[in-house]
């Protein structure tokens, strides 16, 4: 299983060893991710067009990533891109508008985790920003190309307002990618991270499907 940015490199780990997995499970299933960004921009600044919210468009207007590719980069690790996400609710969770009220505080109040355990999750995040060269590898792949096939079943978790890695396009590449078995499941409360805001439909298509290699939750 494999969430977001990790589902760029674990997709190509199970095509490469299949023998080692069960099953492969992309939650927010990167695909293209330079034509993820663009349609989430285009989708918040007509939302803030049509909102009358000209403080937003105008800082929009700072990052015209669809006609510059070059700035799609700088409007990824933006303030501004997490900002806008959370406001409109197609950022890490659906219902979720502070980072520090909602995962700041709940890892650090959690008690599965030990303390080391908790300052890894945020140097480790804090790394993955600063690696810009990673970020970018991922901006600029085409994991549809790189995997087109797989040997294992294939399962994609989407959550239906998820703007941060673009549900449609996840949807498309599954119907294409070829595999044994394959189900796309959309999480209708859910941004970008349905293990955390729909856990028990989550929970329930794992033992219902996952493990008995099949499909029968699915999306028709």
């Amino acid at each position: 299983m494999a969430h977001s940015g990790g589902t760029a490199f674990a997709i190509q780990a199970v095509e490469s060893y299949p023998q080692l997995f069960h099953a492969y499970i992309g939650i927010a299933q990167i695909t293209r991710q330079a034509e993820s960004e663009k349609l989430g921009y285009k989708y918040m600044m007509n939302r803030y067009l049509a909102n009358g919210n000209s403080k937003m468009v105008a800082e929009f207007k700072k990052y015209p990533i669809l006609e510059n590719d070059s700035l799609i980069l700088p409007f990824l690790n933006s303030v501004l891109r997490d900002k806008a996400q959370h406001e409109l609710g197609l950022g890490t969770m659906h219902n979720m508008r502070s980072i520090i009220k909602d995962i700041f505080l709940p890892v650090w109040t959690c008690k599965a985790y030990t303390i080391r355990e908790k300052l890894n999750i945020w140097i480790s995040k804090f790394s993955f920003l600063k690696k810009a060269g990673l970020r970018g590898e991922i901006i600029q792949s085409d994991i549809t190309a790189k995997v087109p096939r797989l040997e294992i079943p294939v399962y994609f978790f989407s959550g239906k307002y998820d703007l941060t890695v673009n549900n449609e396009l996840s949807k498309e590449y599954l119907g294409k990618i070829e595999a044994p078995i394959k189900g796309f499941y959309t999480f209708k409360e859910s941004a970008h991270s349905p293990m955390f805001e729909e856990p028990q439909r989550l929970k329930d298509i794992l033992i219902k499907d996952v493990l008995n290699n099949s499909t029968t939750l699915a999306d028709n």
